[in-house]
């Protein structure tokens, strides 16, 4: 197999963890964009980086790291755990930049919430939801 494939192959497992994390997030597949100075990544954000994530991973410390791209003679193998473990990376890689998205958005949500006087009842309605929910509910109250 040419090394190519093999990288190719990464990275593709590696979107795919990024687009299952998409699916997985609460925020659906919206574009990348900023809400109040806070980047925050959307569907096609995650795929990318959950590719970037994987073969990085896999050239650095898995069995990429072995190969010599220079060398044309090489006998190139991929094992499934490579692919599945790209898979993996792919999806941790992307929920990671979530997960420092949304506490961009909770932490502006202390911010707003510390100049406002908000009754103990509203309190738990506006802390449920996601990060993007609270960071609304909070700027409305």
């Amino acid at each position: 197999m040419n090394v190519w494939i093999c990288t190719t192959l990464i990275i593709a497992a590696g979107a795919i963890g990024g687009f299952v994390n998409a699916l997985l997030s609460s925020n659906g597949f919206a574009l990348p964009r900023r809400i109040e100075g806070i980047w925050c990544p959307g569907a096609l954000s995650t795929i990318l980086i959950g590719a970037f994530a994987a073969f990085a991973s896999w050239a650095f410390y898995g069995s990429g790291a072995d190969f010599d791209v220079a060398d044309a003679n090489a006998i190139v193998h991929l094992r499934f755990s490579a692919v599945a473990g790209a898979f993996l990376v792919g999806v941790v890689g992307a929920k990671w930049i979530t997960n420092e998205a949304d506490k961009g958005l909770l932490k502006e949500s202390v911010k707003v919430a510390a100049g406002k006087e908000i009754s103990k009842e509203d309190a738990p309605a506006i802390a449920s939801g996601t990060a993007l929910e609270v960071f609304h509910k909070v700027k409305q109250a």
